[in-house]
């Protein structure tokens, strides 16, 4: 269940880093800038639309020409050859990219008037000059500012010939352009070169139009002009668009009403390209004033000529395309040089090529064009859209990438996110259907992997801890790390090591187990071993094993040394003061008797069946377990092989004799461990500077002699074990005769 709340809030913050960041400026600039940009290039360049063509003038034509080298100098005259020669070829209209508001030659801008009033389908640009205009208060002073602009029109006649006139101003972001108006509320709602020729074009049907709009119930439809004769100035076109424009956006379902209509007459009378025009304007009427762009490709996608080549032969350049190319398009008239990087009018997007070379102004005026007749300008998912792909896809790989195992989890993130790609990128490049794409790829996929894997990774560490923390309750530490690293074969932790092995036993269990129901005996002795332990582990104990009453403990050392040898003896002698606090707390009287022995012993895995025990194993471990026995016998508490306290300082030991051990075909040198030299008492250590000359006389078997230091012992310290044991094994020599071999070795019968 755990796995599941956390896969839960994984998701949950996947998703919610990239709802706030596609909510935010910056998410918002980085899907357009990033996002857009990617999937352009991943749809790459389309065919020129057919609606459109471009004349450019370049770095060339004025010498190609014979005119002089900036087109500001020519007389206005040229262009009017141009649209002679462009309404010979039959285009639909024409559309200058030039600033014409400047007064020039008048007889030569009267020629270009007349050729612009004989083709009566041509759209001039009109600049805007920005500036901020005060707002006052009632008591004089600025309030505000507001943004104005003011339309220029073109010079002397040329305002008055020509039908259409508007601006085109584009928003750039950082240089670059994204988007284009439609129109512009900031200079009175004025409609843009693009959308005037999208209206100019649908002119030959506009009495159809009327009655489309009527059987619609556009409000005031009886307001408009009521034939196409009645729009001949720009003025009027103008005011015609404005008016269409406050009609679609102040009744929202016009737009609805309009297209029922022109579904219902697809395959009568009205012809296709005004049913075409038609759904272009009402898209253009109804929808923002600000579209984003649908690129084509890169520069010189859409057809382009060079400006000499429409003009005839006269002006120096070539003959004129005359293979119907230009017929029905609305061409577009201004600077595009597809060579030169510094052309003016210039504006990077998605398509500059790697020259440097970007789109000019007039192709992207007729990219808009196209966009608006074709009503495929780049459509951004509305906002319910764009949540709910965020919240969905970011929720979906956040919580599959911690729910499912990592070499399911993150191809599986890497196909539905590749499968999300795809599909944004189907609809972008069928539909021009603009959805996420930045933010998902390349900010919640990557969040979703770091943070996802981060929190299995520390999931399955936190196992492996509470597996190593379970394991070393079992087994020694160095252990646990062998068993939980990666590709350790269980094997590779059995081995032969040196060190010193303490047996350790209870005295008294069978009673204490008489007395106790199960339950309480299992309580009694964890918290006997416990206590026991603890010293032990003070003291550095490198394994311990508890059997029954009994603890099986090992030290090892890479190589012997007294002071190793002394830790351990330090440790059991913490173990006898652990049992008398023991004793005070669960008000018993038990004693502990431990043996010590060292030598090389195996530490590892022992057992069969499919379990496995971790031991310790060797003639030390058995030779410490016959100690801990022997102790029954010498009535002391700890006994250690003479080895285990040889150069060890700082610790009261005195030697009790050889003894074979049962099993055993030599004789052991034992000690007896009594405490540390700080803690050791007077009796304890005139105890051990007298016994040792006794033992000794014994050893040399001058029987009578050691009898009488023994018993003087005796006399000192009447509870001494090892005293009392001598002196009854003298006895036994005295009754009974000495036994068979070194009578100073005592052979021990049982454990």
């Amino acid at each position: 269940m755990r796995n599941w709340i956390r896969s839960t809030i994984i998701g949950l913050c996947t998703a919610l880093i990239g709802l706030i960041l596609i909510v935010t400026d910056f998410g918002k600039e980085f899907e357009r800038d990033t996002g857009l940009a990617w999937q352009f290039t991943i749809r790459g360049p389309l065919p020129s639309p057919p609606e459109v063509a471009v004349i450019g003038l370049n770095g060339d034509s004025g010498k190609r020409l014979e005119l002089p080298a900036l087109p500001r100098d020519w007389p206005r005259s040229v262009h009017g050859r141009v649209l002679d020669e462009l309404a010979r070829q039959d285009a639909a209209a024409v559309v200058f990219d030039y600033d014409f508001s400047r007064p020039k030659d008048p007889e030569d801008d009267r020629k270009f008037a007349e050729s612009v009033a004989a083709f009566d389908h041509v759209v001039m640009l009109q600049r805007l000059i920005g500036k901020k205009e005060p707002i006052y208060d009632a008591n004089g002073e600025v309030k505000s500012w507001l943004w104005v602009e003011e339309a220029m029109v073109p010079a002397g006649p040329l305002a008055e010939a020509t039908r259409g006139l508007g601006p085109f101003p584009l928003p750039k972001t950082d240089q670059a352009v994204h988007e284009f108006w439609t129109f512009k509320s900031s200079a009175g709602d004025a409609p843009t070169t693009s959308a005037i020729a999208v209206q100019m074009l649908a002119l030959p049907y506009y009495r159809e139009w009327l009655d489309v709009l009527s059987q619609a119930g556009m409000p005031r439809v009886g307001e408009l002009p009521a034939q196409v004769e009645d729009v001949r100035s720009y003025e009027e076109m103008s005011a015609l668009m404005r008016a269409l424009r406050y009609a679609f956006t102040g009744d929202h379902g016009l737009k609805g009403r309009v297209d029922e209509i022109l579904d219902a007459s697809n395959g009568q009378a009205m012809p296709g390209q005004a049913r075409l025009l038609f759904r272009a304007l009402t898209a253009l009427y109804a929808g923002p004033e600000s579209r984003y762009l649908n690129f084509y490709g890169p520069p010189g996608t859409v057809l382009t000529y060079p400006y000499e080549a429409i003009l005839p032969s006269s002006y120096g350049g070539k003959r004129p395309p005359d293979d119907g190319s230009l017929a029905g398009r609305v061409v577009f008239a201004g600077y595009s040089d597809l060579t030169l990087v510094d052309q003016p009018d210039r504006y990077y997007t998605v398509f500059t090529n790697e020259d440097g070379v970007d789109l000019s102004g007039v192709e992207i005026m007729a990219t808009a064009l196209a966009n608006l007749v074709n009503d495929i300008a780049i459509q951004k998912a509305g906002p319910g859209t764009t949540l709910a792909a965020i919240i969905i896809f970011g929720f979906v790989i956040g919580f599959l990438i911690y729910a499912l195992p990592a070499l399911i989890a993150v191809p599986l993130t890497f196909l539905l996110t590749g499968l999300y790609a795809a599909g944004a990128q189907w609809l972008f490049n069928e539909s021009a259907l603009w959805l996420p794409w930045a933010v998902p790829l390349l900010v919640q996929m990557p969040f979703a992997l770091l943070v996802g894997l981060i929190a299995q990774y520390l999931f399955e560490r936190r196992k492996v801890q509470s597996i190593a923390e379970a394991l070393e309750l079992y087994v020694p530490e160095s252990v646990v790390r062998d068993l939980t690293g990666e590709g350790v074969d269980p094997d590779s932790v059995n081995q032969v090591v040196y060190g010193t092995c303490l047996a350790n036993d209870m005295s008294g269990f069978s009673t204490i187990s008489e007395g106790k129901s199960p339950k309480e005996l299992a309580r009694f002795m964890n918290a006997y071993f416990d206590a026991m332990a603890q010293p032990l582990k003070r003291n550095g104990v490198d394994v311990t094993e508890f059997h029954a009453d009994t603890i099986m403990c090992a030290w090892t050392r890479d190589q012997e040394s007294p002071e190793a040898r002394r830790q351990v003896i330090v440790g059991a002698i913490g173990v006898l003061d652990a049992m008398d606090e023991f004793n005070k707390i669960e008000q018993v009287n038990l004693s502990a008797r431990i043996g010590l022995q060292d030598g090389n012993f195996y530490l590892g895995h022992t057992g069969g069946g499919g379990r496995m025990a971790y031991s310790i194993l060797g003639d030390p471990a058995n030779t410490a377990s016959r100690l801990e026995g022997l102790n029954k016998f010498t009535r002391t508490e700890i006994l250690a092989a003479q080895t285990v306290v040889e150069d060890v300082s700082g610790v009261l030991t005195r030697p009790v004799g050889s003894f074979q051990l049962v099993g055993k075909a030599e004789g052991l040198a034992a000690c007896e461990i009594l405490a540390t030299m700080d803690m050791a008492t007077p009796e304890q250590q005139e105890l051990c500077e007298s016994f040792p000359s006794a033992l000794k006389v014994f050893q040399d078997r001058r029987w009578d002699d050691a009898k009488g230091l023994f018993e003087a012992i005796l006399k000192r310290h009447p509870d001494d074990g090892p005293t009392a044991m001598y002196l009854n094994l003298l006895a036994q020599f005295a009754e009974h005769g000495l036994p068979e071999g070194d009578p100073t070795i005592i052979r021990m019968t049982s454990k």
